[in-house]
């Protein structure tokens, strides 16, 4: 009897190995991010990862990550739910781009409105902190010669195009959003920016929840060292102060 109950625990556990491996590698995207440019170079197709995708060691934007466990349900859920927050950060911006859209805004209008709305979203993440504010608007205007941040100008003479502008804007990381789960999520937002090759962005949906770097590096459990962060903005070269 003994036996047989011995052999019967073993089977459950067998299943349930079973069963969380398939869990892993049955997931699949309706998007296939590896037929993206942006996120390809970044990630490598990784069948024990929970999403299927991991960073790329070779990768100098997603590298530091790629030493993180993204076989680890627990560890990969809590990264996802950091990076949405960061997304969701960014909606009043989103907004901007699909109104100014809609209306038939040249890509220079939208980077010269969004850029803004992202220097004015670093400065309000200091509302309860005056000190942080001051540094910040002071090192602003040490860098760019703004108090406000870098100005649409610099940014176009830096990135050499308005496309380039407004993609940096966001700085949205399509690799970081595969391995976390939220690649297909995300996907008309790449289109929006051009990072789909030959796909063009539809008018957006009214009832559409706005979703939505260039650098990384740090401890998964850190606000500050966080995939959906760090990898977002570091090499953009201009971090905001409060997150980048």
């Amino acid at each position: 009897m003994r036996m047989l109950r011995a052999f019967s625990l073993l089977l459950a556990l067998a299943l349930l190995a079973c069963c969380l491996t398939a869990g892993a590698e049955g997931f699949s995207y309706q998007h296939d991010p590896m037929a993206n440019p942006s996120a390809a170079k970044d990630i490598i197709v990784d069948p024990s990862a929970v999403y299927g995708y991991s960073p790329n060691p070779e990768s100098t934007r997603l590298g530091a990550y790629a030493a993180y466990d993204w076989t680890d349900p627990e560890a990969v859920a809590a990264y996802r739910e950091a990076r949405e927050a960061y997304h969701a950060s960014l909606d009043s911006m989103l907004e901007t781009l699909r109104e100014m859209r809609s209306e038939g805004s040249s890509i220079e209008e939208m980077a010269r409105s969004v850029s803004a709305e992202r220097n004015r979203l670093r400065l309000a993440s200091y509302e309860n902190d005056p000190d942080g504010l001051a540094k910040a608007r002071k090192s602003n205007l040490e860098t760019y010669g703004s108090e406000d941040g870098p100005t649409p100008e610099s940014l176009h003479k830096k990135y050499g195009s308005w496309e380039t502008v407004l993609q940096k804007s966001f700085s949205p990381n399509p690799g970081m959003d595969a391995c976390t789960g939220l690649y297909d999520e995300y996907y008309s937002l790449y289109v929006e920016l051009g990072l789909i090759p030959d796909e063009q962005p539809e008018e957006a949906d009214d009832t559409e929840t706005a979703d939505a770097e260039d650098t990384d590096d740090a401890d998964p459990g850190d606000a500050d060292a966080d995939p959906e962060e760090t990898a977002d903005d570091t090499a953009d070269d201009e971090t905001a102060a409060e997150e980048d």
